[in-house]
Parts: C-alpha cells; sequence; structure tokens
C-alpha cells in the first residue's frame, strides 16, 4: 500500500464542501454540523490509510458518509419509542404516558405566560407551590403538601429539614437501592442525617425501634420495599404502630412510598400495595412519593402530611433548588384533578388503563397486531401467546399482568439478531426475548399504534 499516494488522494475539507450534494446539504443543516462531519470522515480515512487498511476514496461515497453523519448528528437524542415489553412504567423507556388532559396543560403552560408565582388575586407575588397544594390535601387526605423534582429529592429534603445532624431509625429490611445505584444510605448520608439500622433483613419488629430510640434521634422512615420482596419467614412494624411510637417519644414518622399510589389495586384483582391515603390514615407524619410511577403524571417528587412540618419543608433553601417548573406543575395539576373521580382516573390515566387491561381486550389486540404482520411480513412466524407483563417501577415486583403477545420468529435470524433489527429502526421497537423467541408484549402498546408495529417488522 503506497500511504504518501493516498493520503495524497484525500480531497481537503473545502473541496468536500463544493460538492453539489454537500452545498444541497448545507441549505438545511447547519455549517458546523456539515463541516464537523466531513472533517470526521476525511479523519477517518487518514487513520485508515496510516493503518494500513482498505479504504474506499471515491467521492460519492466519501459525500454518502458525510450525510449520514450529518442527519445522525442533527437528529433529536430523545426519541419516540414503541414499548412492546409489557412493562408499564419502563424507567429506562421514560416510565408513564401523560393523560391527555396533562399534556393539553403542558402545552398552554409552554406557549402562555402564566400565574406560576402571581396571586391573581392580590395582584402580587405568589408561590408556585399553592397551585398544587389544595389539590393534594383533597386527593391524599393530607393537611398540606408539595411537590418537587422526584421523589429522591424528595426524601432528601425531608432529612435535611427535620433529621440533620441527628439519627434517622430505619429497619434493615428497608435499605433499599432505587434505578441508578441510589441507595437509602447514601442519601441520608449527603442530607446530614445518620442512618440507625434496626432489626434484621427480614424481620424487624415495634420492640426493635423502641430500643434504638435515644435523645439523639429525630424520626423513623419507614422505607417501601421497591422493586423486591422479602417473602417466607417475615416481619415488619406497620405503620400505625410505628407512628404512635413515633409521637409518644416526640418524634417524627415519615415514610417513603417509592412509586406511591392513589388506587387501591386489590378491589381490581392485584395485590395491595399501600396507598399515599392509607399512610396518612394510620399516622405517618410525611408520606412521599412519585409523581411519574403509578400515579401516571410527570417526573416529580410529592411530599403530603402535616402542615407544620410542610411549613418547613418549603422554607429550606433546597426547596428552591428542587422545585418543579411550570410544566411540570401543569401536568402534575391535571393528573392529580384526574383522580378526584376514581374511574375517571382509570379511563383517562394511561398508566393505570395499561395496567388494568383485561385479557380480553389485550387477546383482540394481540390478534389484530399478528394479522397485520403476516400481512405486511410474511417471512416471519407469527403467534399469539400468553405473556407476563409488570408494572413496573418498583411498584407490585413479583405480580405478574397476565396478557397477550405476538411471538416472532425468522428463519434466518435468532431472536438477538431480531430485537437488535427492530431496535434500529425509525421509531424503534423495543420487545424482549423468552426461549430464543422475540415477544411483541400489546400491554403496552396503543391501538393506533399497531398499523405502524407492524411496519416496522416488515422493514427489519
Amino acid at each position: 500500500m503506497d500511504k504518501p499516494a493516498l493520503l495524497r488522494q484525500l480531497p481537503q475539507v473545502d473541496e468536500l464542501l463544493r460538492r453539489p450534494e454537500v452545498v444541497a446539504l448545507l441549505e438545511t443543516e447547519p455549517r458546523r454540523l456539515v463541516v464537523a462531519a466531513a472533517r470526521e470522515v476525511l479523519a477517518a480515512r487518514r487513520q485508515a490509510i496510516l493503518a494500513s487498511q482498505p479504504v474506499d476514496l471515491a467521492p460519492a461515497v466519501l459525500v454518502s458518509e458525510v450525510e449520514q453523519r450529518v442527519r445522525r448528528a442533527a437528529a433529536p437524542r430523545l426519541r419516540p419509542v414503541l414499548n412492546a415489553t409489557g412493562v408499564v412504567v419502563h424507567t429506562n423507556l421514560g416510565r408513564s404516558l401523560l393523560a391527555e388532559e396533562a399534556i393539553q396543560r403542558v402545552v398552554l403552560a409552554a406557549t402562555s405566560y402564566t400565574n406560576l408565582e402571581f396571586d391573581l388575586d392580590r395582584g402580587e407575588r405568589g408561590s408556585r407551590h399553592s397551585l398544587i397544594e389544595e389539590l393534594l390535601c383533597t386527593v391524599c387526605g393530607a393537611e398540606a403538601g408539595f411537590a418537587v423534582n422526584n421523589n429522591a429529592a424528595a426524601v432528601f429534603l425531608v432529612l435535611a429539614e427535620l433529621a440533620c445532624g441527628r439519627d434517622v431509625i430505619v429497619s434493615r429490611g428497608e435499605l433499599v437501592e432505587i434505578g441508578g445505584s441510589f441507595r437509602i444510605p447514601d442519601v441520608m448520608a449527603a442530607s446530614g442525617a445518620t442512618l440507625r439500622e434496626v432489626g434484621t433483613t427480614n424481620r424487624t419488629r415495634l420492640a426493635d425501634y423502641e430500643r434504638a430510640i435515644s435523645p439523639q434521634t429525630a424520626m423513623i422512615l419507614k422505607v417501601h420495599q421497591s422493586n423486591f420482596a422479602v417473602v417466607g419467614f417475615t416481619a415488619q412494624a406497620a405503620v400505625a404502630e410505628l407512628a404512635a411510637l413515633a409521637h409518644e417519644r416526640g418524634l417524627t414518622m415519615a415514610e417513603d412510598l417509592g412509586s406511591g399510589s392513589l388506587i387501591d389495586f386489590s378491589r381490581y384483582g392485584l395485590k395491595a400495595e399501600p396507598t399515599v391515603q392509607g399512610s396518612l390514615a394510620a399516622g405517618a407524619d410525611l408520606v412521599t412519593f412519585s409523581g411519574d410511577k403509578v400515579l401516571g403524571g410527570p417526573q416529580a417528587g410529592v411530599i403530603v402530611g402535616r402542615k407544620a412540618l410542610i411549613e418547613r419543608l418549603k422554607c429550606h433553601p433546597l426547596a428552591r433548588a428542587l422545585r418543579l417548573d411550570k410544566m411540570t406543575l401543569a401536568a402534575l395539576e391535571a393528573t392529580l384533578r384526574l383522580y378526584l373521580d376514581e374511574a375517571q382516573a382509570l379511563a383517562r390515566i394511561p398508566t393505570l388503563r395499561m395496567i388494568l387491561a383485561s385479557e380480553a381486550l389485550l387477546e383482540r389486540r394481540a390478534r389484530r397486531l399478528a394479522r397485520l404482520i403476516r400481512q405486511k411480513a410474511p417471512a416471519f412466524s407469527v403467534s399469539v401467546v400468553d405473556s407476563a407483563g409488570r408494572v413496573g417501577g418498583g411498584a407490585l415486583p413479583i405480580e405478574d399482568l397476565p396478557g397477550q403477545a405476538v411471538a416472532l420468529r425468522h428463519p434466518q435470524r435468532s431472536a438477538a439478531e431480531l430485537e437488535a433489527a427492530l431496535r434500529a429502526q425509525e421509531p424503534p421497537l423495543i420487545g424482549r426475548i423468552e426461549r430464543d423467541t422475540l415477544l411483541l408484549d400489546v400491554r403496552t402498546l396503543a391501538d393506533d399504534e399497531l398499523p405502524l408495529v407492524a411496519e416496522v417488522v416488515a422493514r427489519a
């Protein structure tokens, strides 16, 4: 290989930019992206030549690569995907979908000036916390409440204000790790509070908490066991017991519900999950929970409970750093309003609809999708099979959601190859693999998405 000769054949960046195809590209895409792409293509060729690797220096090939790089660079990084995993609150895929009412309020908030921090009655500065506080009190049965940017922030703020420099008692079985390796002990340490573990992994009794209380104790914290369950020889103190003990000793009793449901799912055939209303009624002084999981709203951390404590939290310097923006507040308010009527919430909030979708509905949806795929992609072997979906988001971690999925096989491709091919389409289609078969679980697909899913499969 004559390296010097090949290096001399490489065009200059300006020469590449004068090609008609690239000139046309410059008319539609930012110049800095096109120039960067041209430099990257030429640099890659230069490295390949120096490494004695075969190279194609044809102008048409170079231009094509520039165009591809520009298209990739110009494409949004946050993209819609088709969720066929069967996991409703899928953390990696953006968690809950917003109800139409919430979407409309977000659009209004984004395109209009608002009374975010303006009291329209008094004509002076107001507080954004007041926009949803009354609604939170009504829906949750609380004295007061407000929201920050996620539940980890809510827990952090509670600990920083009410227990900094003092002890917080937590059961060993509740020292959970949530997504992204964030752990309750780490959050507590960062807040300035000191963790006091009691009990064992599987059994923690009220007496364990009683023995751990000292003059240094500020709080008893109960943490919902998200993403896992301890079964068998177990015991844990109830919220009512812990609240009674805390109040008897002059302490605060808080509960981190994690996903935090406002619906009693046991009434609809699922395992009972603790509800926000139930925890407050049992005596918890404060309850924290997520807005974007089972609640079905935007990412937020909600804190509800005793008014005196909530007012202290609002005044903490961190409250400003963790506050919600106007669009998130708009979405959260619209979502909470749906909970004023449980039937309306079940009908209008996509997360709840998917969790409680009937097997008959899912079977009809799966059979329709299978029919569409057979029409558009006859090379695939297509069948409808039983499937077990999941709530996700830490809620009901061992509860299967019986439903239906479309099973795909291809005579020349493995399930892993099919999964990768579907993930590479536009929009990406994300399924799951079981027993070397690719499953498209229809629980997390909307009816109007099914034709698009079939098209994506056909392209793959």
